[in-house]
């Protein structure tokens, strides 16, 4: 027993090695992990005194742990054995598919992610690009909603920086979890997203056992009072157009629905852009059979590189304005209490017709409008043709920079012409670019819906300009 054992080096490093993983693992690592739970509790109890609606502990719970809730679920459960028999397989087999999906789905929220990166990330990313407006926010409308509810931020779809600008303008109401596609499952961006508390979908899947476990991870966090944020479209709109909805989540959310239970807050946002950053990708893929947007990471590095470039050498100039609006909440009780039947359908078209209401108009989409028919216009006719606009759309949420008329249109005009996509004649004249003609369309697409139905020109006669609406 007393003998000696020679061993080599690299083993005896080896054999300290695990021991003391082991030490740390039974004895250390649960102290540290009880010492950060215990100051990350504290800051999350100082961060809800102050937040609209606080974070819920659905949101705080661990990972493996509402991993193995999902999974475990009767419904779940239910679902992998009939998963499993429809497909010949154990019921082993289907369990593990199950939990692939699980993990898939399931986020990793980090309120020190949220509140301490990804909001000062998100004000100064957008600040950075764009002239940010609030377009129109009922105040009192928001502050009503019952303490209780679970609200979820319904918003079209323009472009990713969507998630973006609503994650900056909510920062003191709650931290949002999105229901985020396939864009978003790249290494790191993966890891950070997650990290917001953002839940992965496969828009596309028709595989039955994965929509039950989405289901039923979204009625959990509903029924929990998470807030969440999700875009009814399905998808970034590829002419620009208000598109119809898809009814995927929002059935999710209504046919689990307890009207005894904690109701649900629908809060419609709309978001505009005087300019989208991938516009001429989504027209590009408009065509494409798998609708797949062709943006490498090569392309995006190289746009990132030129804009710092521009930014270092100051020529550059920001992407001008970006507006966000907060239109009417809808309760779910008491649309499913006046709705017939399956509420779904009926609550998505509710949904876009309230978002499509405040859809705010920017510059750049009103000179678009004005300007797609290809008649060629001088600046004075484009600014009269502006004045029949705002004359026809006395109850939408315009931004009129500076409060004029006259500089809005130079702003529109100097975003289309420095894009190439009108161009100025000798004479002083605006046309369109024939090659641009698709792009200037997606702008003008943008509030199409707003029209009464007339034309630009129908607009330019109108009577003579009034005080501009919007800030």
């Amino acid at each position: 027993m007393g003998a000696t054992v020679e061993i080599p080096v690299w083993l005896f490093v080896l054999i300290l090695l695990f021991a003391g993983i082991t030490f740390a693992s039974h004895f250390l690592f649960p102290s540290v992990r009880w010492f950060f739970r215990r100051r990350l509790e504290r800051a999350v109890a100082r961060l809800n005194e102050r937040l609209e609606r606080p974070i819920q502990p659905f949101k705080l719970a661990r990972r493996y742990d509402m991993i193995q809730r999902l999974i475990y679920d009767p419904e779940v459960t239910q679902a992998i054995h009939e998963h499993a028999v429809a497909e010949g397989i154990p019921d082993s087999v289907a369990f593990e598919k199950a939990r692939r999906y699980a993990r898939e789905i399931v986020p990793s929220f980090s309120a020190s992610a949220y509140f301490g990166f990804a909001i000062r990330a998100a004000r100064l990313l957008s600040n950075a690009l764009y002239r940010v407006r609030l377009g129109h926010l009922d105040e009192e409308a928001l502050k009503a909603i019952d303490r209780d509810a679970t609200v979820i931020f319904v918003m079209n779809h323009r472009s990713n920086m969507d998630y973006v600008l609503v994650t900056y303008l909510a920062a003191e109401r709650s931290a949002l979890s999105y229901a985020v596609g396939e864009w978003a499952r790249v290494w790191p961006l993966s890891r950070l997203i997650r990290a917001m508390g953002a839940y992965f979908i496969r828009r596309k899947s028709r595989n039955d056992l994965y929509r039950r476990v989405l289901s039923r991870y979204v009625r959990l966090a509903t029924d929990a009072g998470v807030t969440q944020a999700m875009f009814p479209e399905g998808g970034l709109s590829l002419s620009g157009k208000l598109m119809p909805p898809k009814l995927g989540l929002l059935k999710y959310i209504a046919d689990g629905f307890d009207p005894e239970g904690r109701d649900v807050v629908f809060v419609p946002v709309a978001l505009n852009y005087d300019r989208v950053l991938e516009d001429r990708i989504l027209l590009g893929a408009v065509n494409h059979p798998k609708r797949r947007f062709e943006a490498s990471i090569s392309v995006i590095a190289a746009n990132i590189v030129r804009q710092l470039w521009l930014r270092v050498t100051g020529r550059y100039h920001k992407f001008g304005y970006a507006a966000v609006s907060f239109g009417e909440p809808l309760s779910l009780k008491a649309f499913q209490a006046r709705a017939k039947g399956d509420p779904t359908m009926k609550l998505g078209r509710e949904l876009m017709r309230r978002i499509g209401r405040i859809v705010p108009v920017l510059p750049v989409p009103m000179v678009a409008w004005i300007m797609q028919d290809g008649t060629p216009r001088s600046r004075a006719e484009i600014e009269m043709a502006m004045t029949g606009l705002i004359a026809d759309l006395p109850t939408a949420h315009i931004h009129m920079p500076r409060e004029n008329r006259d500089y809005a249109a130079e702003v529109g005009l100097r975003h289309l012409v420095g894009r190439g996509i009108l161009q100025q004649g000798a004479d002083g004249t605006y046309s369109v670019n024939p090659r641009e003609t698709d792009l200037l369309m997606f702008y003008a697409n943008s509030i199409r819906h707003l029209m009464p139905g007339k034309t630009a020109k129908d607009s330019a006669s109108a009577k003579e300009f009034s005080a501009p609406a919007g800030s």
